[in-house]
């Protein structure tokens, strides 16, 4: 802990370093609060790098006629496709149409009312295809004739984290990787917090007008630290499970699949070379740091996709799996493991009765609405401290995002120009996960021999200092399965060598 974080006493501190904590963070540092966030372990660590991959509406909560967090959910699309255009990318989705599930004017009405609840400006509007005579039918097994297509966003989760933290800091927010919060109590109208910093042992006070728990699954288990706070929400936790296979068809339109237990799935491209399938919806009651895939999970999701896929896909071609714990609340008093209780929107307790510090608790989300959720957590804030009323959120760009009016294809043609020496598929993952800060990562780079040690792939030494420098990362999963998907193209023998560089062992020239 340095000095300057000793004798600070700040406007509001957030637990929690997931999607929500980061968007509440950068809200209010952008409205000139002093503000600091702690996370127990790497940002985005549990369910906010284990989505859907997805900024979507959710064309499926229209058939539980929640018609406003559809809604909610279109606008904050179109909003965060303008913030962070290298993180946030339209997808076009395709439905096949099966006769045993939703008639077709069922479908047509969804598709009506998801094109217009909310204004589109760049993406498509839905239409009716002809499967036998539209690319998107190559895929599929030829029984099935009719589909409608839709638009929705494919996004990087994990990288959506670390740019809100990124924006939260560039505004003077202070930011603590790995500390714990050990306790929290009401003292002379401020929170006392105790963080522990996991990586050294060290214990430190801190001091806060305002406290937010944004924890996610553990938000039960941050409140039993905070003194005097008692949980009056019944949670529920869900599993949600992906796989990862190799490209499956040509084309960069997904498949929103009707299962044959009237669920829905997707299926679509990923990281280039890969297809990702899911999601399941299970109840989790184990730990959720202790959460992994099931083999039911596996056999449902191979079987729902492969009765649409021509060619089929086996278990043997799984390159990675990943499970996430959803943190749901219920809004109805339905039977248990009736999943149908549960809402995917968000919610917020507000303890700050009499003038006391207040504590703001949040309940639920989805990765789409991180934006409103965490100006709308600071709205209810304000309306009991002397805070802005308004935020930057809705327009500011995020770091990395500010390709100007020429847009994110020049940017990337022009960065190329300049590092001719450098293959087009490197300068392109560097754009799609560094946007314009590509230009600090590297700055003085005259040949490749500048970029230093290469792990594997095009993972360089440059690029691993440079996470660690600027993005909080300290190991090989930190830069591997968050702030890159390079997990997917190193050996188990190139990431042990990249494991010992950063554990600081014997200099090496080569995995």
């Amino acid at each position: 802990m340095t000095e300057k974080t000793k004798d600070t006493i700040f406007d509001l501190f957030v637990i929690g370093g997931g999607i929500n904590g980061a968007a509440i963070a950068c809200d209010a540092a952008g409205r000139g609060l002093i503000v600091g966030l702690a996370e127990m372990q790497d940002f985005a660590e549990g369910t906010s790098s284990r989505s859907s991959k997805l900024i979507h509406g959710g064309l499926r909560y229209l058939e539980t006629y929640d018609f406003k967090l559809v809604r909610d959910a279109l606008i904050e699309r179109e909003i965060l496709m303008h913030k962070a255009p290298h993180l946030v990318w339209p997808l076009r989705l395709v439905l096949p149409y099966v006769e045993t599930q939703r008639p077709r004017w069922m479908i047509r009405l969804g598709l009506f009312l998801y094109d217009h609840l909310a204004r589109r400006r760049v993406l498509d509007a839905s239409q009716s295809i002809d499967l036998h005579h539209h690319p998107a039918g190559d895929a599929l097994k030829s029984a099935y004739h009719h589909a409608f297509a839709y638009s929705d966003c494919r996004a990087d989760d994990a990288r959506l984290v670390i740019a809100n933290l990124l924006a939260a800091e560039r505004h003077g927010a202070q930011i603590f990787a790995r500390h714990k919060l050990l306790s929290a109590e009401r003292i002379d109208g401020h929170w006392r917090l105790q963080l522990e910093n996991r990586g050294t042992g060290e214990t430190f006070s801190l001091f806060a007008k305002a406290l937010v728990n944004a924890a996610g699954p553990w938000v039960v288990d941050v409140a039993g630290r905070i003194s005097g706070t008692a949980i009056s929400r019944k949670l529920r936790m869900v599993r949600g499970s992906h796989i990862v296979v190799p490209r499956q068809w040509t084309g960069e339109h997904g498949y929103f699949l009707q299962t044959r237990d009237g669920r829905l799935m997707e299926a679509f491209p990923y990281e280039g070379d890969f297809t990702v399938i899911g999601t399941t919806d299970e109840p989790w009651e184990d730990a959720p740091e202790n959460v992994m895939i099931s083999d039911k999970e596996i056999d449902y999701m191979l079987a729902e996709a492969n009765a649409f896929l021509r060619k089929p896909v086996t278990r043997d071609e799984i390159v990675w799996s990943y499970s996430g714990v959803r943190p749901l609340f219920e809004i109805g008093g339905g039977r248990d493991g009736d999943l149908s209780t549960l809402t995917r929107d968000y919610s917020f307790e507000i303890d700050g009765k009499h003038g006391a510090a207040p504590l703001l608790t949040v309940f639920g989300g989805k990765l789409t609405t991180h934006r409103r959720l965490g100006e709308h957590a600071m709205r209810e804030l304000a309306r009991i401290m002397p805070w802005p009323k308004q935020g930057l959120t809705k327009s500011e760009i995020l770091p990395g995002g500010d390709f100007g009016s020429n847009g994110i294809d020049a940017y990337r043609r022009e960065l190329g120009a300049r590092f001719l020496f450098l293959p087009e598929t490197q300068v392109a993952r560097y754009v799609k996960l560094y946007g314009t800060r590509s230009d600090i990562l590297l700055q003085d780079v005259r040949r490749v021999a500048d970029l230093g040690i290469c792990f594997g792939a095009d993972l360089y030494e440059r690029e691993v200092e440079f996470l660690r420098d600027t993005e909080w990362a300290e190991t090989a999963e930190d830069i591997l399965w968050r702030r890159s998907k390079l997990g997917l193209r190193l050996t188990e023998t190139e990431i042990a060598a990249l494991d010992a560089y950063l554990r600081g062992g014997r200099s090496i020239t080569s995995p």
